[in-house]
């Protein structure tokens, strides 16, 4: 493989992976230093390459859109997957880099590789953001761009601004545009999701009967969403109804309704009901999956049977059904709680023999040694997240710093909140206050004056909304 950036031919080692070369590259590298290390590095970013490390890196926005853009320039007639694309302007909205943002539906659009799901993701991040305007603005501008809008982009927004708690401006959009697109189930599920979600059940109940009225027959999905807005109204029997009006029906339970009603029951800590539940959809023919074993995971964690917990763990395993990151999560946090604090890390050390560890899981982690006074513990979690290449969220990044300044470790926390900030993350307020108190209770105005310096230049970097 060879770098354009050098001109030399460069041949990799056999048997290492360009994207982890990458990673670590990016995660040791400074800033000012990045383009020339990938340059130097002799590994050309293919752009299934790209994606998978852009991937890695979306929670860094500035980091990852200057590996996209060494990427793209690193020779002649390359092209970002579509993929690719909607992760970096995923990434860029964000930490509302808009005007990047649209740069890059620009090229998109001189490329034709603009679709419907390009403009999808940027109205969910800016009805995210609360930027209804802007959600709306995004749908009307699709045809200038040449993307005929259709039901699922009117899908696409109804459902970012159901999802953002903009359900009655989702409704007002839907009763204009009714006319305009023909609304089918799904369409419907979206606003009866937002509903349910409020709560307001007497206006889903008004949207469930329009549905019918118009001859949408509800689907699986839309049985779902009724249950678990009854089951978090606490409206347990008229979900166990609806369930059974299924099954009347012909339309048999999937596994995910069976999770909601598990999951509630154990959040009332009705563990008897969570279990007859659980073997109640194994007696009618329906297959459990992760989901609904989740479930069954947390209602025994609420109710502290952790020796339960663990059984229906084994359980799944046996039934050759893997436990994900986030069965183990569940645990975690629930041994975190009940403060069984050496549990929770033999659960974690068990936990990285057969799945790689997310953000929640080393921000629970760092958290609880950090908070137990365990410090050389945290920093030891640290230590192992950098050599499996994991970008720390900006979560992550606030717990080590608070543990730190928490322990008079005030050097160490200034070093990780450069890094940070190297990282093209932005440390939240109440983190960066924290330590500038530090800094000017024991008079190192300089060091405070590198670090306000080093978080200007992050917060200058080209943000147009």
């Amino acid at each position: 493989m060879s770098s354009s950036g050098s001109g030399e031919q460069q041949q990799l080692p056999v048997g290492v992976d360009p994207c982890s070369k990458l990673c670590k590259i990016m995660l040791s590298c400074p800033s000012a230093g990045l383009e020339q290390a990938l340059d130097a590095s002799g590994v050309r970013a293919f752009p299934d390459v790209a994606e998978q490390v852009l991937r890695r890196f979306e929670n860094a926005g500035m980091l990852a859109y200057r590996f996209f853009d060494w990427a793209r320039r690193q020779q002649r007639g390359y092209t970002h997957t579509v993929r690719a694309y909607h992760t970096m302007i995923a990434a860029l909205a964000k930490i509302r880099q808009y005007k990047l943002m649209w740069d890059l539906v620009a090229a998109m659009r001189a490329q034709g590789a603009l679709n419907v799901e390009t403009f999808c993701v940027i109205m969910r991040k800016y009805a995210r953001a609360h930027k209804v305007e802007e959600a709306l603005y995004t749908f009307d501008v699709m045809e200038k761009y040449g993307v005929t809008p259709n039901l699922p982009a009117l899908g696409g927004l109804l459902g970012a601004l159901c999802k953002s708690k903009n359900v009655r401006k989702a409704q007002e959009v839907f009763d204009k545009m009714r006319d305009r697109f023909e609304p089918d189930a799904k369409t419907y599920s979206i606003l009866l999701e937002g509903w349910g979600r409020a709560p307001n059940l007497p206006k889903m109940r008004e949207v469930y009967q329009e549905m019918l009225d118009r001859g949408c027959e509800p689907d699986i999905v839309t049985y779902g969403i009724i249950v678990d807005a009854l089951c978090k109204a606490g409206r347990m029997d008229e979900a166990v109804d609806v369930v059974r009006d299924m099954s009347h029906r012909g339309c048999l339970p999937t596994p995910f309704i069976y999770s909601v009603l598990v999951h509630t029951y154990g959040v009332e800590k009705r563990i008897e009901d969570a279990v007859d539940t659980f073997l109640e959809m194994e007696r009618n023919g329906v297959k459990p999956d992760v989901v609904v074993y989740n479930a069954l995971v947390g209602a025994f964690c609420k109710a502290n049977k952790f020796e339960n917990a663990f059984r229906v763990v084994g359980d799944m395993e046996d039934k050759g059904i893997t436990p994900v990151v986030r069965t183990f999560n569940i645990i975690l946090n629930s041994l975190i709680t009940a403060q069984r604090y050496d549990e929770a890390y033999r659960v974690f050390r068990r936990m990285i023999k057969c799945c790689e560890p997310d953000s929640d899981t080393y921000t629970m982690m760092i958290k609880m040694f950090c908070e137990t006074n365990r410090l050389e513990m945290a920093l030891k979690v640290w230590k192992y997240m950098g050599k499996k290449q994991f970008l720390p969220s900006m979560h992550t990044f606030s717990v080590l710093i608070n543990g730190l300044c928490e322990k008079g470790e005030l050097n160490r926390a200034c070093v990780t909140l450069e890094d940070m900030m190297e990282k093209g993350i932005r440390p939240p307020g109440t983190t960066f206050g924290k330590l500038r108190q530090l800094l000017l209770k024991e008079g190192r105005k300089d060091v405070l004056e590198f670090l306000v310096d080093k978080m200007n230049v992050l917060i200058q970097e080209p943000l147009w909304d």
